[in-house]
């Protein structure tokens, strides 16, 4: 069992930054692939980053590739999103996930946050 709690979201101008904390409860933490999604209103939750339990391999969604950095703590079973240089269709709620798989697939993912709200303005 994981229980995961986002933190760090917010209101940023466009070109911020924001770092995104997903704090985990659990011993197996560091076996688990982390993934980090977002869900803007009226559409459907999108892949943005995932990371191994290693935290030698990660993927990007290719629209936040050069701007987004995921990354990982396993002693602090932690794992973070620094975005940079924040655009406006970044807006949407974060949600971090833990699964088996190293996967873009949100089905795949076996648990989940709550979530944390970002908004980029023009």
């Amino acid at each position: 069992q994981v229980q995961l709690v986002e933190s760090g979201g917010g209101l940023v101008q466009a070109g911020g930054s924001l770092r995104l904390s997903c704090a985990a409860s659990g011993r197996t933490f560091s076996r688990y692939t982390m993934g980090w999604f977002r869900q803007a209103p009226g559409k459907e939750r999108e892949f943005v980053a995932a990371i191994t339990w290693s935290g030698r391999t990660t993927s990007y969604v290719d629209s936040v590739k050069g701007r987004f950095t995921i990354s990982r703590d396993n002693a602090k079973n932690a794992v973070y999103l620094q975005m940079n240089s924040l655009k406006p269709e970044d807006t949407a709620v974060y949600y971090c996930g833990a699964g088996q798989k190293f996967t873009t697939d949100p089905g795949e993912y076996d648990y989940w946050g709550q979530g944390t709200q970002v908004t980029v303005s023009s």
